[in-house]
């Protein structure tokens, strides 16, 4: 039976008058890629935030490694920050500094490695996304999914045993990202990460998943292998993965803004 390394139990966060996550609950296994997909405003960043401790709930648990990180103090959410890596949407990189500099932040932070142990594994972790050599590279050199490999090399810079990542192919063409997605998959096998995966690239998905949560309106609708969510019978799910205009998922349209709403 695979091990349980997240768990997430009636997970209820308000901001203001609006329910933004209604009841959570959720299992990642050890070593899968688990992926939370859903519309915009479905509430899967808010989640993701606390899956890493960024915000706390209003009520419910997020249990990583069987501690409750709703309860821990900021020292405790440190220790346990040090077992999971992110790669953040925007890829988070520090203009002024180099490739090298960027992916060394955590080690520099968390560990007390000589400076030339901690170059050499710069140039492991960057070897490992296929940017050996750009070391001394600017961010403003590099193209956005170059970018995205430099965030992942600092994700995994700690050799972490979770990895986050928040709409890794947003900003990227197609083919980019189904090089990211295969780098994300390719990582995970080699260095036995579980990985948690918010998007609604719907190709990166079902490239990527080994199982999959549907969340709609702060509420997970579904949680199943790729196939399951292929065959579901939940219209919600269906016109999602599908995209398509016509079904229970109504936007009306002005500007560029939409007001979403379930069809009664």
């Amino acid at each position: 039976m695979a091990k349980t390394v997240i768990k997430v139990e009636n997970l209820i966060k308000t901001f203001g008058n609006r329910r933004v996550l209604d009841g959570i609950n959720l299992e990642v296994y050890e070593g899968e890629t688990f992926v939370i997909m859903g519309g915009s405003g479905c509430g899967k960043s808010t989640l993701l935030r606390h899956l890493i401790g960024a915000i706390k709930p209003d009520s419910g648990e997020v249990r990583i490694k069987d501690k409750d990180i709703t309860q821990l103090d900021t020292h405790g959410m440190d220790e346990i920050k040090k077992r999971f890596g992110m790669l953040f949407q925007s890829s988070a990189l520090l203009d002024s500094l180099s490739v090298e500099e960027n992916v060394s932040l955590p080690l520099k932070e968390h560990t007390k490695l000589a400076p030339d142990i901690i170059k050499i594994m710069v140039k492991m972790k960057l070897g490992l996304v296929g940017l050996r050599g750009f070391e001394n590279h600017m961010p403003s050199e590099l193209s956005g999914g170059m970018k995205k490999r430099v965030g992942l090399a600092r994700a995994i810079a700690m050799d972490p045993d979770i990895v986050f990542y928040d709409e890794p192919s947003a900003g990227l063409d197609p083919v980019v990202t189904a090089v990211i997605d295969k780098l994300m998959i390719d990582l995970s096998k080699k260095l036995l990460i579980t990985s948690v995966v918010v998007t609604h690239d719907m190709n990166s998905v079902f490239r990527i998943a080994d199982r999959i949560a549907m969340l709609h309106k702060g509420k997970i609708l579904q949680i199943g292998t790729k196939e399951e969510i292929k065959n579901s019978t939940n219209p919600i799910v269906q016109q999602f993965i599908a995209g398509d205009v016509e079904g229970p998922i109504q936007f009306l349209t002005k500007g560029d803004d939409y007001l979403e709403h379930l069809t009664q």
